[in-house]
């Protein structure tokens, strides 16, 4: 490591939060249209309950932890959407390049190719999206021409040195469409690989219990069915979803996850085993007990959640329409601040690096976004200290 990039991490340390736990789109609108009286299929009682928490309004704070501007790690990348770490090694995932990078996070801004992911088909939303680590194999999520799959490589190495081998198929069959088609991937507590999945625009889907579509699902590492998961012989950790792109756990084993809504709200929700989550039959707080209701809700133009990440007592999520880093308080799930508000352009990720530091990514080459003459860049967010 040199003196300057250690200089760097010692100061950025001195002012960071500790670290709790972590594990990470809406463009414009669909015309909205009257959800269906029932469901597709007869489905069982949701087989979970909903978080303690009651579901609020929205409370803005203006208590602001961030300490400074944010400090560019690397830019010039073309629609960046998932950063994860090898070791110490940041990788990050570019869309429709289908190229997965070793970042060089001394403040250069470079970048090196480590694989480009063969079959993936870009457009609209989707490409190659979530990445992922786990014991020496980097799991990738990405759509092809036929649907949404998950491949892994082997790892080898790290820094400069780091290569992989593969891939291989881990699972496949997921609905894909050029929108809502999920996309984050991330290792649980109890090391299984949860799955966010899109509706891919087809509604009904996330009411469908033998789809994969509008779910979060819940896998072995090799794409195996656990035997506790909520459904028999079945991936299906929650349903009702339309377009979720953020997970992550607290400390104490809670998940979290960030939805897209439609015209009406977006969504913060505790995922429950066998969950219900009301999509299409209800966007938003429903106070309907067939469904678990969100914690916190948002207007698409304020939010659009993607990637989410908790560090210091607080959740932090990306936000793409809203174009700002959104911070909600664990302690207070009905509140929430704003940071860098139209600063930044669109952000699609957030993530914490193994140093403790909070990173996020700008997403304005997504064809949604007015590019600056750096972008796309990954960014770290300097907290000021507790007490």
């Amino acid at each position: 490591m040199s003196d300057d990039r250690w200089a760097r991490r010692t100061a950025v340390l001195a002012l960071t939060l500790p670290l709790l736990a972590a594990c990470g789109d809406s463009g414009s609108p669909a015309p909205r249209s009257s959800p269906e009286s029932t469901p597709t299929s007869e489905q069982p009682e949701p087989s979970g309950q909903p978080s303690a928490v009651e579901p609020t309004p929205d409370r803005e704070t203006t208590t602001s932890p961030i300490a400074d501007s944010p400090v560019v790690i690397a830019s010039g990348l073309d629609a960046p959407w998932s950063v994860v770490f090898h070791g110490e090694t940041p990788l990050v995932s570019e869309r429709d390049s289908g190229r997965i990078l070793v970042l060089d996070d001394d403040g250069s801004g470079e970048a090196a190719e480590l694989v480009t992911v063969p079959d993936v088909r870009s457009g609209g939303e989707g490409g190659l999206l979530g990445l992922s680590v786990h014991e020496k194999h980097l799991y990738a999520y990405f759509t092809s021409g036929e649907d949404n799959r998950i491949v892994r490589y082997r790892l080898q190495g790290e820094g400069a040195s780091v290569s992989v081998t593969g891939p291989e198929t881990v699972l496949d069959g997921i609905p894909a469409s050029g929108n809502h088609n999920g996309g984050r991937i991330a290792f649980g507590p109890d090391g299984m690989l949860y799955v966010t999945t899109g509706d891919a625009s087809e509604r009904d889907l996330s009411q469908d219990l033998d789809s994969l579509g509008g779910k979060i699902l819940r896998l072995t590492p090799d794409g195996g069915i656990p035997a506790d998961n909520p459904f028999e012989d079945s991936p299906v950790y929650s349903y009702g979803h339309r377009n979720p792109q953020g997970i992550a756990w607290a400390q104490d084993g809670t998940m979290y996850a960030s939805e897209f809504g439609q015209n009406t709200w977006d969504e913060l929700n505790v995922i429950v085993p066998g969950g219900n989550y009301g999509w299409p039959l209800v966007e938003g707080i429903a106070g309907d007990e067939r469904f678990v209701d969100p914690v916190q809700q948002w207007e698409p133009d304020d939010a659009s959640p993607s990637g989410i990440t908790i560090l210091g007592g607080s959740l932090w999520i990306a936000n793409l329409r809203g174009q700002s880093l959104r911070e909600v308080p664990l302690d207070d799930l009905g509140a929430s601040t704003r940071h860098y508000a139209g600063e930044l352009g669109r952000i699609r990720d957030a993530v914490v690096t193994p140093d403790g530091e909070l990173w996020i990514v700008t997403n304005n080459t997504d064809g949604r976004g007015r590019p600056g003459p750096d972008d796309d860049r990954v960014l770290l967010v300097p907290l000021v200290p507790l007490g």
